[in-house]
């Protein structure tokens, strides 16, 4: 993939919130490591009462579980820092959707972090992981994936069950949309929920999928959809949520120009 266009793109996402989800992820290793020792050192009396070598043998399994979780978040972090994949570690983004996000959130709330600014870092993360996945995709297997809030709240016309029924009048940013689908014959549909959003996944089989939310609907819908990788770009609110919400247009083409095929 295009570097400048990666790094334009890292740059109009503004402050890179990459550091917090660091901090996190270096918490946890010292939890886990607190864990591990207290797992081992609480039986060890009990166990030596039954054989005098278990509670080493039971160290050493303690110990090789703690390296092995260490080792993925290391490599997790040096991916994160350098911006590009080491040792095949786009597949641990798995790990990241199911294990790290939940971890995250927890202790945000430990920490009296707000979920919201934990649920950026972990778009920005997917992200980057998304960024170095190996292939790139047809234009008839890449869905864009867009909320209904981008429609103008004025506006009559239907477009949830066919987006080509905008009038493209302009008022929104829709018309753009319609016209960069139609000119590189990538699929758009408009999604009022998560549910509805699902459905249309399942629908149209993507490999892959930018999509446009606020932060958690993005979030959802990369859990969600999980193994089918999903770039996320969150949307403006200059009205307030899930009114007349808007989309950096720019990094929506240059993610497709970086995606595509």
């Amino acid at each position: 993939m295009d570097s400048n266009l990666s790094q334009d793109i890292k740059k109009k996402s503004g402050k890179s919130r990459k550091p917090m989800f660091i901090g996190l992820l270096a918490f946890s290793c010292l939890i886990l490591l607190a864990a591990a020792f207290l797992l081992w050192w609480v039986p060890y009396i009990g166990l030596t009462n039954i054989y005098h070598g278990l509670p080493l043998i039971y160290g050493g399994i303690l110990a090789g579980i703690v390296l092995v979780t260490i080792a993925g978040i290391v490599l997790l972090i040096s991916t994160v820092v350098m911006e590009k994949e080491i040792f095949f570690s786009h597949k641990l983004r798995g790990a990241v959707v199911h294990i790290v996000f939940p971890l995250m959130v927890f202790l945000g709330r430990l920490l009296g972090i707000p979920k919201e600014r934990i649920q950026q870092s972990f778009v920005e993360i997917n992200n980057q992981l998304v960024f170095s996945l190996p292939f790139k995709v047809k234009p008839e297997r890449l869905l864009l994936l867009m909320p209904h809030c981008l429609q103008d709240n004025e506006c009559k016309v239907r477009i949830t069950g066919n987006v080509r029924n905008c009038e493209r009048c302009g008022r929104c940013e829709i018309k753009e949309l319609v016209e960069l689908a139609d000119e590189n014959d990538v699929k758009l549909s408009i999604a009022t929920g998560g549910t509805i959003a699902r459905r249309i996944v399942v629908e149209n089989k993507p490999e892959l999928i930018i999509a446009t939310a606020c932060e958690r609907d993005l979030t959802s819908g990369i859990q969600d959809s999980y193994p089918i990788p999903v770039y996320g770009i969150l949307n403006k609110r200059p009205y307030g949520p899930c009114f007349n919400t808007q989309v950096d247009m720019s990094e929506v083409k240059k993610a497709m120009k970086l995606f595509l095929r």
